[in-house]
């Protein structure tokens, strides 16, 4: 018997794209850090079920493993990660997995601290998995954005009103503009900006600091902070498919702007949906 295989997938430079594998997250830890690392560079780390679930794998290894006193999560390749894979091949029939938005509230709840270091592309979900964390470093050069409005789309996980304040979040939100580190930094996104050839060393040096410190004294005041969020309702709201009036606003993806664009997606590509998409941003 034989299993049938996905189509295969390239690039729009022609590359293969790699089939779904437990390679699609990578994992490693010694002297007290574990260090989890998106692995999909040809796709820009973008988000299919099989990244989910070995990310998923990797938080519940790093969190029940008492050597690890702080985790680092970073992209391979030149970005952080480019959101959910809108040409993902389906997951395997029968195969059950926790969501991204499950995932994200583990590494909140979690009393390990959590780090993002971000280069390139950190949008829609990676945007999300980059503010999740407890601290987020970023390069020089790195690119922020919730661009799921430019095709149709809400929030996978309705952090960024908390994380920025009202008018930021409708700011970043509403408008799918890309943020750069600066604007990212001002906003409250990120913790702090590095030139991307110190992007690793800053990672690690907040890491060791952290393994450094008293590790009770480090979760108490993690899980302190979040109680002051949660307090107000935080985690209810961030997975917002179970509020009844924004579950059917999330419903309404069937206006003819994005229906358009998605068929170009199918029947023409992704660059020709980009171009599409991005036409009201050029200039």
């Amino acid at each position: 018997m034989t299993t049938e295989q996905p189509p295969k997938r390239y690039t729009p430079d022609g590359i293969e794209v790699p089939q779904p594998s437990e390679n699609d997250v990578l994992y490693e830890a010694h002297d007290g850090v574990a260090y989890i690392t998106l692995n999909r560079p040809l796709v820009l780390n973008a988000v299919d079920w099989s990244l989910t679930l070995h990310f998923g794998r990797a938080v519940e290894r790093a969190e029940g493993d008492d050597e690890v006193r702080a985790i680092i999560v970073r992209g391979a390749g030149r970005a952080f990660c480019a959101g959910g894979d809108l040409q993902s091949s389906p997951r395997p029939e029968g195969m059950e997995s926790p969501g991204m938005p499950q995932i994200m509230k583990r590494v909140w709840a979690m009393p390990k601290p959590v780090i993002a270091a971000v280069r390139g592309h950190a949008v829609g979900q990676g945007f999300e998995i980059a503010a999740m964390c407890d601290f987020t470093v970023a390069a020089d050069d790195a690119k922020f954005g919730e661009i799921q409005v430019r095709h149709g789309f809400g929030t996978p996980i309705l952090i960024t009103p908390f994380m920025v304040g009202l008018k930021g979040a409708k700011e970043i939100l509403m408008l799918g503009e890309l943020l750069d580190a600066q604007d990212a930094l001002r906003l409250g996104v990120v913790n702090r900006v590095v030139p991307g050839d110190k992007l690793d060393e800053e990672a690690e040096r907040v890491a060791r600091r952290f393994v450094s410190l008293p590790a009770s004294a480090v979760a108490l005041n993690k899980l302190a902070v979040n109680r002051v969020y949660e307090l107000a309702a935080m985690q209810e709201r961030m997975d917002y498919s179970t509020d009844p009036v924004l579950s059917q606003l999330a419903g309404r993806r069937g206006d003819a702007v994005a229906a358009e664009r998605l068929k170009t997606l199918q029947e023409k590509g992704w660059n020709a949906f980009k171009e599409q998409r991005d036409e009201a941003f050029k200039g």
